[in-house]
C-alpha cells in the first residue's frame, strides 16, 4: 500500500544578505515551488521516493559485484532541484537509506539542504561562491566541502578560517581539469595551486576530482585519455606530499561504462532517478517522477477545421479532442507540439495542434469512454481501462531533440510535487 503525500510545498522565500565594501546588504530570494496544498488545477509531478531508494541499491549492487575491494562511495548529484524532483525530499530519503554524501552544483543549494536538516557531508561542485567571494561564509558555517579550482578561492578560505573557524582545517576538494575546459585548474598550472596548498595550514585537501565530458559518447577513448591524465594529476600531488582521501570521477555514464572510473567515490545523478545514460542499468531503474493531468474540456471538431495557435492541426475526420491544463510554462516542451503523445486510459493520444503556455490539446478520438476528468500522462507509465503504456524521459528527449537530463529539469517549479512513499 502506498500514499500521496504533499510536501516540500515552496522553497524558502530568503536566504541570509551579504555584505560588502562600498554597498549595502543583497537580500536574495529563492523562488518559490507551488505549493500542494494550495493547488487548484490537477496538473502535477508524482515522485516515487520507493524507486528512489530502489535505484540506490541498484547502483550499490552493481560496484559490488566483480571486485574483492571495497567498492566506492555513492555521492549522489542532487543540483538543479535534484533533477526537478525536489532536492529536500530526496534528500532526506538518501540520507535515510544511508549514502554517504550529497553533490550539489550551488552554494545555495548547499544551503537549502541544511536549511532542511540534511547533516551528511555535501560537495559544492559548482566552485562559485558570489563575485567577492562572501559565500565561502556560509561554506563554514554550515559545514560545506567547497571545490576549488584556482589560487584566489583557497587563500580566501585559509583567511576565514583563520580569523573565523574553529580550530580545524576546512576540507577541501581540487578539481582538476583533464579534457572538459570548463572548470578545474589546468595541468599547466598545478603546481603553482599546490603551492599555495602547501603554504596554507588552514586548508585540508581531502579529495581530488575531474569532470568527464564523453562519458555517455559512442567512442570511450576521449574518456580514458582523461583517465590518464588525471592519474597523472594524481602522481603531482602525492608527490607533493599531499594525501587525499577521496578521488572522484564518475558521473552516471562513466560508473557504468568504466570500472576504472570508479575510484574512491562515484556521482550518479540522472540514474538515481531511473534513467540510464548508457546500457547498463536501464532494466533494472525504475523511473522516479510522473507528470499527470487531467481532461477538462471536450469538444467535437469537424473534418477540415483547424484548432490552436497558427493553426497548425487540421481534422482529417471528425475528432474529438481534449483540452488539458498543461502546457510549455510547465515544462511541456513546444517542439512536442504534432509530434508527442500522453497517455489517456492507458492508450496513447497524439498531441493535436501547437503546446500552448497553459494548456494543451490532446486528440481523443481513438480513445473509447474519453470522458472529462480522465487522468492524462506526459511523463511516465499509466494503466487504464484500455491497457497499459508508459512515456519515457528518453522518449521525449528524442523527440525535442535534447537529452533526458533537460526533460526533467524543465519541469518548472509552478507544477507541485507530490511524494510517493511505500
Amino acid at each position: 500500500m502506498s500514499s500521496l503525500h504533499a510536501s516540500e510545498s515552496s522553497l524558502a522565500t530568503d536566504v541570509v544578505h551579504f555584505e560588502g565594501p562600498g554597498r549595502g546588504a543583497v537580500r536574495v530570494l529563492r523562488p518559490r515551488r507551488a505549493a500542494p496544498a494550495d493547488a487548484v488545477r490537477p496538473t502535477r509531478a508524482e515522485v516515487n521516493l520507493a524507486h528512489l531508494r530502489h535505484n540506490l541499491r541498484v547502483i550499490e549492487r552493481a560496484l559490488a559485484e566483480g571486485t574483492t575491494s571495497k567498492p566506492p562511495a555513492v555521492w549522489g548529484v542532487l543540483k538543479a532541484d535534484a533533477y526537478g524532483h525536489g532536492a529536500a525530499a530526496v534528500a532526506r530519503t538518501l540520507e535515510r537509506a544511508g549514502i554517504p554524501g550529497l553533490c550539489v552544483a550551488l552554494l545555495e543549494e548547499a544551503v537549502e539542504l541544511r536549511d532542511a536538516g540534511i547533516r551528511i557531508p555535501i560537495l559544492v561542485m559548482g566552485g562559485y561562491y558570489g563575485p567577492r567571494r562572501e559565500g565561502l561564509e556560509e561554506v563554514l558555517a554550515r559545514d560545506l566541502v567547497p571545490v576549488v579550482y584556482d589560487a584566489g578561492q583557497i587563500e580566501r578560505i585559509s583567511s576565514l578560517a583563520r580569523f573565523e573557524g574553529d580550530g580545524r582545517p576546512v576540507r577541501v576538494h581540487l578539481k582538476v581539469d583533464t579534457g572538459m575546459g570548463r572548470l578545474g585548474v589546468p595541468l599547466s598550472e598545478l603546481d603553482q595551486v599546490l603551492d599555495v596548498l602547501a603554504s596554507r595550514p588552514e586548508i585540508r585537501l581531502d579529495g581530488l576530482m575531474t569532470h568527464l565530458a564523453c562519458a555517455d559518447s559512442d567512442e570511450i577513448e576521449p574518456t580514458v585519455e582523461q583517465l590518464r591524465l588525471f592519474e597523472q594529476a594524481e602522481r603531482r600531488v602525492r608527490a607533493r606530499g599531499f594525501s587525499p582521501r577521496f578521488r572522484h570521477a564518475a558521473n552516471s555514464a562513466g560508473m557504468i561504462r568504466l570500472p576504472s572510473a570508479r575510484l574512491d567515490a562515484v556521482r550518479p545523478g540522472i540514474a538515481l532517478f531511473g534513467v540510464s545514460p548508457v546500457r547498463g542499468l536501464s532494466s533494472e531503474l525504475k523511473p522516479v517522477i510522473r507528470i499527470r493531468t487531467e481532461t477538462v474540456a471536450l469538444r467535437s471538431v469537424a473534418a477540415g477545421e483547424a484548432i490552436g495557435y497558427g493553426h497548425t492541426w487540421r481534422a482529417s475526420r471528425p475528432s474529438v479532442i481534449a483540452t488539458v491544463p498543461m502546457g510549455y510554462a510547465d515544462g511541456l516542451d513546444r517542439q512536442l507540439s504534432n509530434r508527442g503523445h500522453a497517455l489517456v486510459r492507458g492508450r496513447r493520444a497524439p498531441i493535436a495542434g501547437t503546446v500552448s503556455m497553459d494548456l494543451t490539446m490532446i486528440d481523443v478520438t481513438d480513445i473509447p469512454g474519453a470522458r472529462i476528468g480522465d487522468e492524462v500522462v506526459f511523463l511516465g507509465a499509466q494503466e487504464g481501462p484500455l491497457g497499459r503504456d508508459v512515456i519515457t524521459a528518453n522518449e521525449i528527449a528524442e523527440q525535442t531533440g535534447t537529452i533526458p537530463w533537460e526533460v526533467m529539469t524543465s519541469i518548472s517549479r509552478r507544477v507541485p510535487r507530490f511524494y510517493r512513499e511505500p
